[in-house]
């Protein structure tokens, strides 16, 4: 619809088909991606083999969360990571202020962030009198009164000093969630974006709302130590953990947009559900649409071996969670050319019209650099990404009274316990499926969680979280 056909030829012998992964939710999604990787790697691939694309970027979320707690290298292109973003870094420093008002850094980070007409040379001020009191910033902000060269902005500093005490009361009586969304409002960040009302500005309150996603997802992981200070501490390690230092011979993480003109031997593209690819804007414009098909295609063909698409029942992004359909886009391959790697779920239903990929038909396979086309050949008894009649989970949005209260439900709502944690010390010998053979150099405990940092005989040392290094290594 909309392009001229075409016939596409390739030298190449018929490929792999393409592989189908449904996944409970992002998390087992991450998981499902990274340990594929692994065992290509373990197989004689390199990491820079690999690549996994997502429709959007807030997808990269619980990818990279999953490639640093499993040690994996990657780097993302055409963006940049999600802790690296100014506005997680911004909610995070008032985060790390609410639990330490004394962290001179951050607080200077944003206490005129959004504009209270605090600027440099008053902070300059407060800098010089807090060096001469031997006090922190914060302090003089709290006294800002009494000192004679702040007069002019006293009434400003004071009122920042009574938002961060009237935040850290609120942090004493509520949830960790609703304290995030108390923080995000009363701070006025929010509202100062939504006040811009430009497409960047939009795009950064998306990765303000996913950073709650991360506290949802820590307290899912580690209910016992539901607090600030604990949510804190394990982003302060994951930050600490990348791996990437100028080296090429890392996963590549983008957006399909970015990807276009690119071929990697091993792709994953990720979220291949109705509401995230193709996007709920497009499910009922036909044009919208039909662009969201091609690009869908751009995805595929990015694969010059091995394909893989990943759809999860339900996905938590920008801090609400859904359960969506399994994406039409999945019904458009020839059955005889896909492997679906889940258990049979109610069809995808709707799905009788004869769409195309640009009016060009695919023969099998991944191509290599002449690219690929799909013909729909839509099958009735193809498993489709719908949840089951069976589940605990009803669909639609979490409310905020069912994010407030710390999540206990994780085992529950997984299907089963957490893996044993690995029981490992320093000098203990470890076999890893892709970094091969290594010694302990020392174990942290974090939560219910560690961290080990080995080194290996052939990729030097690496840090791992063992709850997920586990299922790829085992004690010698």
């Amino acid at each position: 619809m909309g392009r001229k056909g075409k016939t596409l030829w390739t030298e190449n012998g018929a490929g792999d088909p393409v592989t189908v992964k449904t996944a409970f939710n992002e998390t087992d999604e991450a998981n499902y991606v990274v340990g594929d990787i692994l065992m290509g790697v373990s197989r004689g691939r390199s990491f820079r083999d690999c690549a996994v694309l997502y429709r959007m970027n807030a997808q990269s979320n619980a990818l990279e969360y999953a490639m640093k707690r499993n040690g994996i290298p990657y780097k993302v292109v055409g963006g940049m990571k999600f802790f690296d973003r100014a506005e997680v870094k911004d909610m995070l420093s008032y985060l790390c202020v609410l639990n330490n008002p004394l962290d001179d850094l951050r607080l200077r980070r944003i206490v005129n962030n959004p504009p209270r007409g605090i600027g440099a040379t008053t902070l300059d001020k407060v800098a010089l009198l807090a060096e001469s009191q031997g006090a922190s910033l914060y302090e003089i902000i709290r006294n800002a009164d009494l000192f004679p060269e702040l007069k002019s902005a006293a009434s400003k500093l004071l009122k920042f000093a009574d938002l961060i005490d009237s935040l850290r009361r609120k942090g004493a009586e509520l949830a960790l969630p609703e304290f995030y969304d108390a923080v995000c409002e009363q701070s006025g960040y929010v509202k100062a974006l939504e006040e811009k009302n430009d497409m960047e500005s939009r795009g950064r309150i998306e990765n303000v709302q996913e950073l709650k996603s991360n506290i949802l997802g820590f307290l899912e992981r580690d209910p016992e130590d539901a607090t600030l200070a604990g949510f804190l501490n394990e982003i302060a390690l994951y930050t600490d953990l990348d791996s990437v230092e100028n080296s090429d011979e890392c996963v590549t993480m983008m957006t399909i947009h970015s990807a276009k003109g690119l071929e990697f031997p091993v792709v994953y593209v990720v979220g291949m559900e109705e509401g995230v690819f193709p996007g709920s804007s497009a499910q009922y414009d036909p044009e919208e649409l039909e662009e969201e098909r091609r690009l869908c295609y751009v995805a595929m063909t990015r694969a010059r071996e091995k394909l893989t698409l990943t759809n999860a029942r339900q996905r938590m992004l920008y801090g609400r969670t859904a359960a969506n359909r399994a994406s039409r886009f999945l019904e458009e391959i020839p059955e005889e050319n896909m492997r679906w790697e889940s258990k049979p779920q109610p069809r995808f239903g709707g799905m009788e019209q004869d769409a195309t990929f640009g009016g060009d038909r695919w023969d099998g396979g991944v191509s290599g650099s002449c690219g690929t086309s799909f013909r729909a050949a839509p099958s009735p008894a193809r498993p489709a990404g719908g949840y089951s009649s069976g589940s605990a989970w009803s669909g639609g949005s979490a409310s905020r009274r069912e994010t407030a209260a710390p999540v206990r439900r994780s085992a529950a709502r997984s299907g089963g316990t957490s893996a044993p944690l690995m029981q490992l010390q320093k000098g203990d010998m470890v076999e890893h499926t892709a970094f091969g053979r290594g010694m302990v150099l020392s174990v942290r405990p974090m939560g219910g969680d560690a961290l080990a940092e080995v080194a290996f005989d052939k990729v030097g040392a690496k840090k791992l979280m063992l709850r997920s290094a586990g299922a790829h290594m085992k004690k010698l």
